[in-house]
């Protein structure tokens, strides 16, 4: 890879990051409906929030951390948080996730701070969300309707949006709503009956049933649509396994850093940005290892605690990335408080794909990211946790070469050894054994370039005619 070439691939990830940064609300212009019954047919455009849990499980400590986690999604989304309540209970309330008591605790919140959005962290169902909307008199989101928003927002490939919109109509099929006379059934009936009579007999269909029926053949669409853009990764990915080309996959929670390791092995120039979910499509670039032999790298999108089970159903194409790949690297914030809860989420979603796939994942590598950000004991508790990991910083470029001669190591190797006097005319296979394979011995003699050998067994064949000696390794 040049430098040019480099630079504008940087220049076009910062570009992306200018675009994004760029877009400023201006204040008075709004035209959004004020009307809390239209909530789920207008766009979610979080501003003023109040953020509410229910803690039923773990430690205070992990209780608190998982609201921050919520107030870190909401700022994502554009929003300002005001205010943050949790309260102490066995198991949600059935009825409106919190206690009674608290919703009315809640409303009052709402209108000492102006606030325009309640966020629960959680998945509402749609009895909850109705009853705390007519208590609360404000618009009420779940943490599932947050990471659609902000995946949303940040989808910038076909697939991707395609991904998102298809997790979003799942999401909301079931939500579906409707109010006063869009409720009204037109049927058949005598005249002068409570049925109405000539004019007003039809299908017997309500508005609701009609946008339950077009959300779910815009769902079958959308399927056909991410199935056939799911053929082109395929045939992508059978090039390379036909090539026998090794790949590597990146994952690990949003904002480990996964897209910053990506850029700093192979200059890739993705966008960067210290936010959440700031990069949702994958992307592949060739690498290198130390002695020579090339490999793929992946970035694929990152994870979240009870990550949104419509997002891992859309995004199979693109996490089906990690289970097909022969190593995965798994990306862990070493500034974070607690690192161990963000692997055990990564963990969980992995195992899920694993079980879709009936198939075993590939082979982890732990390696722990901004080193530069965390202090000596945090590091020191961490490589107590995490017996094994590599700590680097992509950032500042600390601990890289360590991993690219972990990565040479771990990466299959090809398995067919050969010893080949390759014809000068043929210079073409020479390259292709440097560049696909393992060279342990090379000598010019006036014949052609003799070669010692490890290749995979496509590129043995294509060598066969000048061999003196294949066996494998």
């Amino acid at each position: 890879m040049t430098e040019d070439y480099a630079e504008e691939l940087v220049s076009t990830g910062e570009l992306e990051l200018e675009d994004r940064s760029a877009l400023r609300r201006v204040a008075g212009l709004s035209t959004e409906l004020s009307d809390i019954t239209e909530v789920e047919y207008r766009q979610l455009r979080l501003e003023r929030v109040v953020l509410v849990g229910v803690w039923t499980e773990g430690t205070a400590e992990q209780a608190d951390a998982s609201l921050t986690e919520l107030a870190r999604l909401a700022e994502t989304a554009g929003s300002e948080v005001l205010e943050g309540l949790i309260q102490r209970r066995d198991r949600p309330d059935p009825a409106t996730y919190v206690g009674s008591g608290k919703v009315d605790e809640i409303f009052q919140t709402v209108l000492a701070t102006g606030a325009d959005t309640v966020i629960c962290d959680g998945e509402l169902s749609p009895g909850q969300l109705r009853q705390l909307e007519a208590r609360l008199k404000v618009k009420v989101i779940d943490r599932t309707a947050l990471i659609l928003d902000i995946f949303a927002q940040h989808a910038r490939s076909k697939e991707g949006k395609a991904q998102v919109e298809l997790a979003q109509l799942q999401y909301l099929l079931p939500r579906l709503r409707g109010w006063g006379e869009s409720l009204s059934r037109q049927a058949g009936g005598r005249a002068g009956g409570g049925n109405g009579g000539v004019g007003l007999r039809g299908p017997g269909e309500t508005k609701l049933e009609t946008d339950r029926r077009r959300i779910r053949a815009k769902i079958s669409k959308l399927r056909r649509e991410i199935a056939a853009m799911s053929g082109v990764r395929a045939t992508k990915r059978g090039r390379r396994v036909a090539n026998e080309v090794p790949s590597v996959a990146i994952a690990g929670y949003t904002n480990a850093g996964k897209s910053s390791l990506l850029n700093a092995i192979t200059g890739a120039g993705v966008l960067v940005e210290d936010a959440l979910f700031a990069t949702l499509d994958a992307t592949t670039r060739r690498t290198q290892t130390p002695d020579g032999r090339t490999y793929t790298l992946t970035d694929t999108v990152g994870f979240v605690r009870h990550l949104p089970h419509q997002l891992i159903e859309a995004f199979r194409s693109t996490l089906d990335e990690v289970a097909d790949a022969d190593l995965l690297v798994h990306v862990v914030d070493g500034s974070e408080a607690n690192p161990e809860w963000q692997v055990n989420a990564v963990h969980e979603v992995l195992n899920e794909i694993a079980e879709r796939n009936d198939t075993p994942m590939p082979p982890e590598v732990l390696v722990v990211n901004k080193i530069d950000a965390a202090d000596e004991l945090q590091l020191a508790r961490l490589r107590h946790l995490l017996p094994g990991a590599l700590f680097v910083s992509a950032h500042k470029g600390l601990g890289l070469d360590e991993l690219r001669e972990h990565l040479a190591t771990a990466l299959p190797r090809p398995n067919v050894e050969v010893d080949v006097l390759v014809p000068y005319a043929r210079g073409e296979l020479v390259a292709r054994v440097h560049r696909e394979g393992e060279v342990l011995a090379e000598r010019h003699t006036p014949e052609g370039t003799q070669l010692h050998a490890r290749v995979n067994g496509d590129l043995a064949g294509a060598l066969g005619q000048f061999a003196s000696n294949v066996a494998p390794a």
